[in-house]
């Protein structure tokens, strides 16, 4: 099979560290990035995302923001979905009763009302700053500038909290959005009509299909994307559940999984 199409997920699979990629995936990607398109599709920002296309030369090519909800390609927008402002001020109210805090993303826009380690986590692994002021002066600044909501939430709160806010989210709101656990303290939301796999699709072109797509991931927010590709591919270090339904699965991201499986497996014409 020849893939035109090799996408993947940053955080825990492409990237080797928590900011960046090594210099064998940098290698691996150029030499054959004449031969396939390489699209990025992660749940950043889209600041967070191209110093990574820059290193890896492929800065000419559409990226996935915000686990779908943006999709650009270069200064251009090619999709844009939000979590609608009504919505999230529900949620705000919901999240307050359990402690948790939000961060609030649109495009390029970060905003928490507080540092804390996970937001300083968060600036030390994505190279982003955020704006720091109260959620409710987030909301009154995008009316007054028509942004109709966010392309992601962030909750930040602790395990039990986290796990106690989860299904009740999960009940109330799961018809409008799609809510993934990072892990035991951090809750990522996004519009439910968009996921990685829509924003592939978006970027097809009429002599493409999902068989031509090769994928690589390794969260719970991957598996829509891997089941539905020509080929996918599930790190070493991703989730039991993600490996479950993966084609294959190379090594752990710090060990340069995707690096490693490009290396092995697909050569300059990039078949498998």
């Amino acid at each position: 099979m020849r893939y035109k199409i090799l996408c993947s997920d940053l955080d825990g699979t492409l990237l080797s560290t928590k900011s960046d990629v090594s210099e064998v995936t940098i290698s691996e990607i150029k030499r054959i990035k004449d031969a396939v398109k390489v699209y990025l599709v992660s749940a950043r920002m889209p600041k967070s995302m191209t110093y990574l296309q820059k290193n890896l030369g492929i800065d000419n090519q559409p990226i996935v923001c915000y686990n779908g909800a943006l999709i650009l390609h270069g200064n251009s927008i090619l999709d844009s979905v939000t979590i609608p402002l009504r919505l999230l001020k529900e949620l705000y109210s919901q999240t307050e009763q359990h402690g948790i805090k939000l961060g609030l993303y649109y495009a390029d826009e970060w905003y928490v009302e507080e540092i804390s380690e996970r937001v300083q986590k968060e600036i030390n692994y994505t190279k982003a700053t955020p704006e720091f002021r109260k959620t409710p002066t987030t909301f009154q600044d995008w009316r007054s500038r028509k942004i109709d909501g966010a392309h992601k939430v962030m909750l930040m709160g602790t395990k039990d909290s986290c796990d106690a806010i989860f299904p009740e989210l999960q009940s109330k709101y799961g018809d409008a959005i799609a809510l993934y656990r990072s892990n035991d303290t951090l809750i990522e939301i996004a519009p439910k009509s968009v996921t990685k796999l829509s924003a592939i699709k978006i970027l097809l072109k009429a002599d493409e299909n999902l068989a031509d797509v090769i994928a690589f991931g390794d969260n719970y927010n991957d598996i829509d994307m891997l089941q539905n590709v020509g080929c996918g591919v599930a790190v070493g270090n991703a989730r039991n559940e993600v490996k479950k339904i993966a084609n294959y699965i190379t090594e752990e991201n710090t060990e340069h999984g995707v690096a490693k499986f490009i290396k092995e497996h697909l050569c300059d014409s990039l078949y498998l």
